[in-house]
């Protein structure tokens, strides 16, 4: 008799152990869960310090689910429960820098209960979710991660970057520096319905460094997706490793989106490409003490 996907999905097994582990299984039957399961996923992957500490009924109104949805998500992994699979990620938190979690717990306390509704009070409260974003942006990347990126953005003949709707600033920002450095670099611009055309020139011998948050825009997906099929490097920044970028790149920076009221911040996702610029200066100009980003200046 078949068994179909949704209870393939819901087979339960032995509970992974680790938190790694345990984020490569979720990853592995991500494409077969439930769409309520993979809100679920997406939240406890993107949210891991949170999940540690949270109730099952705040999990469970985060991710905008019912709480009984939360334990049976457990229950399909091997758990008996949510507490036990929460008890992964307080395993991973009790290992974490020292005072990082504490200071992100004491940031959103701060700002759940403060009632400066002025315009500063606005200003107050981006900047210091900003600094939460930063502060997490350099716990998850890694070295390596670096290093490897910056390895392909080196070889590269041509970087061809894309971003649409809010990640546009990013690779914006991306064209400017790596000119100024003297690397070639292709925008693949929405503007006349051509960035799939363009796409099609892009040669084994180039990379294609691609930038896209929720809700991911398809173009950018589905030109990812061809150009990755053609043995491309891919270089992506992306909102979670279980975003549709993160099947075809070569490196994925996941950069977690923090609710804000009213807009997300590009201030992490900003530091990051900052940061891989200033690591390729490092490598073009053969100077790791003090690299330099040229600028345009009048004469």
């Amino acid at each position: 008799m078949k068994v179909s996907k949704k209870k393939q999905a819901e087979i339960p097994h032995s509970p992974p152990v680790t938190y790694e582990e345990l984020i490569r299984v979720i990853h592995d039957r991500y494409a077969r869960l439930s769409n309520s399961y993979q809100k679920i996923a997406l939240y406890i992957t993107q949210n891991p310090n949170d999940v540690a500490v949270d109730s099952v009924h705040v999990a469970a109104e985060k991710c905008g689910v019912h709480a009984s949805g939360c334990v049976r998500f457990a229950q399909s992994l091997g758990y008996q429960g949510f507490k036990d699979l929460q008890a992964v990620f307080r395993r991973r938190l009790s290992t974490a820098a020292l005072g990082f979690s504490a200071r992100v717990r004491a940031l959103e306390e701060e700002l759940d209960t403060r009632e400066d509704r002025s315009e500063m009070g606005f200003m107050h409260d981006l900047i210091m979710r900003d600094i939460s974003s930063l502060q997490e942006l350099l716990a998850n990347v890694t070295a390596e991660q670096i290093a490897q990126a910056v390895d392909l953005m080196d070889r590269a003949d041509t970087i061809y970057l894309i971003g649409q709707l809010r990640s546009a600033p990013v690779v914006e920002l991306l064209r400017y520096m790596l000119t100024m450095l003297g690397k070639r670099a292709v925008l693949l611009d929405a503007a006349g319905g051509l960035a799939t055309h363009m796409a099609r020139a892009i040669q084994p011998t180039d990379m294609l460094f691609a930038v896209s948050f929720r809700f991911y825009a398809s173009e950018v997906v589905n030109i990812m997706e061809e150009t990755a099929t053609r043995n491309i490097p891919v270089v992506a920044i992306s909102d979670s490793t279980l975003s549709p970028l993160a099947r075809n790149a070569d490196v994925l920076f996941s950069v977690p989106e923090h609710e804000y009221t009213f807009s997300r911040s590009l201030a992490a996702p900003m530091c990051l490409t900052q940061g891989l610029i200033v690591a390729l200066a490092s490598r073009l100009q053969n100077e790791s003490r003090k690299p330099r980003i040229p600028v345009v200046t009048q004469k």
